[in-house]
């Protein structure tokens, strides 16, 4: 797959949790409960999908890059099993705090994703560049 259509499914991705979370504003508590439910799933398979990839292109991928994402892996681990303690132990008076740690994490994983975004860019800009420079360099000019 080309790189501009790696850049071009992640902006679809983008565009779905976006609309996802619109409508989850007009869903009824248990509906919204069933979305959490799968959302969490689909993340966690795809940290753990990023996990698996991260081992299996340490060789082929920067150190930073395999650093990078391990600790990602980590934070999610960190973060599901810290929402999970909440929900364990939830009364009236910590539902509000609850809800905004959750807000504060949601905004923290956004603007993680904003920067993966733009670095994404700047990886894909860096390695189309390399390839043409190879390029020249095999045809000798």
């Amino acid at each position: 797959m080309a790189l501009s259509d790696l850049l071009a499914a992640l902006a679809q991705r983008a565009k779905e949790a976006e609309d996802r979370a619109r409508a989850a504003a007009n869903e009824a508590k248990d509906t919204l409960r069933s979305e959490v439910e799968l959302a969490s799933k689909e993340a966690r398979q795809r940290a753990d999908d990023l996990a698996q990839r991260s081992e299996a292109a340490k060789t082929q991928a920067s150190n930073w890059w395999s650093q990078v994402q391990s600790d990602w892996a980590k934070h999610v681990a960190t973060v599901r099993d810290s929402l999970a303690a909440k929900k364990a132990k939830h009364d009236v008076k910590m539902s509000q705090l609850d809800a905004d740690l959750a807000q504060a994490d949601a905004e923290a994983a956004v603007d993680f994703a904003s920067a993966a975004v733009e670095e994404a860019e700047y990886t894909v800009l860096e390695a189309i560049l390399a390839q043409k420079e190879a390029d020249e360099v095999a045809a000798g000019k």
